[in-house]
């Protein structure tokens, strides 16, 4: 096709081809609606001293976005009307859009060919993903979904709003580059947009949920201490040497509101209290909370979380820690030796520096306890870790899969009861490990997973894996741009 045609067609898919309205305006967001590629820190009030920081950051303005997102599945929801029996002149109003946030750092994006300097270049990527749309019956029915995301961690759901170079770690800047996405996002909460789908102007509210962040970009953006604190849980208030006695009878108390709340404690200590005091008084909170996230469990960061725990059981199950007081680094060493030489053997699994997703899903096997069995020396130590990964195999379907009331109702309905048991394995049996102690996401696991479900319905559909799996094209494009800039002409010739 000639350029041209091309060009056309790319302008109707970005964002800032369709018009649209908000009523009533959105406050502090130009009322333009022809918008594409912005600078990230359009939005940001800059001081005059500011270096001109105008390449880290390419963002699309949120609202036109959403609008170009919602066009795109102007089809599926003119179907899911007519599938509803919903006629289409009848409802032109009450649409609700619930809308998945992701944010998340990745690390080293720099070029791999360049000829200048190694620059730790490091990137953030915002993005969303429409999980469904719905409309308020007219008979005082409720709600009746007209569209509702098939594959919500795929790739392809899961829009890019914001492209970043700057590190996940540097709190800074990172609020300066999301502060203009947060403060659009609080503007369009307290509006309608009117926007034409199937030749109709419709009117839709939207619902923002902040679920697509790993730990660390959840306590930064909450205000928490960072992930080794004694606050172990980003969800509830306990601390880890309670959450590792007990280790299921948890409830989900923190909230955004409440952040804001302590963090005004923790800044005016109202109670002139020591730093200890004052500290255990706010429970680990004492930063800004800047944005608002959904308080939830992040299902692929909890696979690999939990993979990790298992993993160093393995070492220990190995060595036989538990009767052995404090080993030393040589012993540790050589267990670890010994389970990566029977892991490769058996499982073809090649040994990782840091645990990644594919490694996680192939270690919580039966068949890779088995090979690691075979090392251990005593048959009840054996039986114990059958048993555990059993357990944990029947736990795991349920904060994976996407709708786990149709997916996987039986272990969805044994959860508690799994989880419990799996607790009581883990303070009599591996008692060694939990004493005092207990990984942050081992705690959510066996605390908080039937709440979150009871409350959203899903854990997996809410993860973080369309965005994580996007990185890989994001790093993709990276790569291609770096063959068309001119700096490295001469050195590719």
């Amino acid at each position: 096709q000639p350029l041209h045609t091309l060009r056309a067609a790319e302008k109707e898919l970005l964002p800032g081809f369709h018009p649209f309205e908000w009523q009533p305006a959105l406050k502090n967001v130009s009322a333009s609606c022809g918008v594409g590629i912005i600078n990230g820190l359009s939005g940001c009030s800059s001081s005059v001293d500011d270096s001109p920081a105008d390449t880290i950051t390419r963002r699309f303005r949120y609202d036109v976005a959403l609008v170009s997102a919602l066009k795109d599945l102007e089809e599926d929801i003119v179907e899911g009307l007519r599938d509803s029996g919903m006629e289409d002149s009848a409802c032109t109003s009450g649409f609700n859009v619930m809308i998945k946030e992701c944010c998340d750092g990745m690390g080293d994006v720099s070029e791999k060919h360049g000829g200048g300097p190694a620059v730790p270049e490091k990137a953030v990527r915002f993005s969303f993903t429409i999980m469904s749309v719905s409309i308020l019956a007219g008979d005082g029915e409720g709600e009746v979904a007209v569209f509702t995301e098939p594959k919500p961690n795929s790739e392809l759901s899961c829009k890019p709003l914001c492209l970043t170079f700057v590190d996940e770690s540097d709190h800074e800047t990172l609020t300066a580059v999301l502060g203009p996405i947060v403060a659009e996002r609080k503007a369009m909460k307290e509006s309608r947009l009117i926007l034409s789908i199937g030749g109709l102007p419709r009117s839709f509210r939207f619902h923002f949920r902040g679920t697509g962040y790993d730990e660390k970009m959840v306590r930064e953006m909450e205000g928490l201490e960072a992930s080794g604190s004694t606050y172990v849980c980003t969800l509830c208030d306990s601390s880890r040497a309670e959450a590792s006695r007990n280790m299921v009878l948890h409830s989900i108390t923190r909230s955004h509101d409440e952040n804001l709340e302590r963090y005004e404690i923790w800044r005016t200590n109202p109670f002139s209290e020591s730093a200890e005091e004052l500290r255990d008084r706010v429970k680990g909170v004492s930063a800004k909370p800047f944005m608002e996230t959904q308080p939830t469990l992040d299902a692929l960061h909890c696979d690999i979380g939990n993979a990790t725990e298992f993993y160093k059981i393995f070492q220990d199950e190995i060595g036989e820690v538990f009767q052995k007081a404090n080993p030393s680094r040589e012993e540790r060493r050589s267990w670890r030796a010994a389970l990566d030489k029977q892991l490769r053997k058996k499982m073809k699994l090649k040994p990782v520096m840091r645990m990644n997703g594919n490694y996680a899903r192939r270690l919580m096997t039966l068949e890779a306890v088995e090979a690691v069995c075979e090392l251990v020396p005593s048959e009840e130590r054996r039986e114990a870790l059958r048993e555990l990964m059993r357990l944990y195999l029947q736990m795991k379907p349920v904060w994976r899969s996407t709708c786990p009331a149709k997916e996987c109702p039986d272990q969805l309905c044994r959860y508690s009861f799994n989880s419990q048991h799996f607790a009581d394995l883990l303070s009599s049996t591996f008692k060694y490990r939990y004493n005092g102690k207990i990984t942050n996401y081992l705690h959510k696991t066996l605390a908080h997973v039937p709440e979150i479900i009871e409350r959203d319905g899903s854990i997996g559909a809410w993860a973080s894996e369309g965005n994580e799996s996007a990185n890989k094209l994001f790093r993709r494009f990276r790569k291609m741009n770096a063959r068309q800039s001119k700096a490295y002409e001469l050195e590719d010739v």
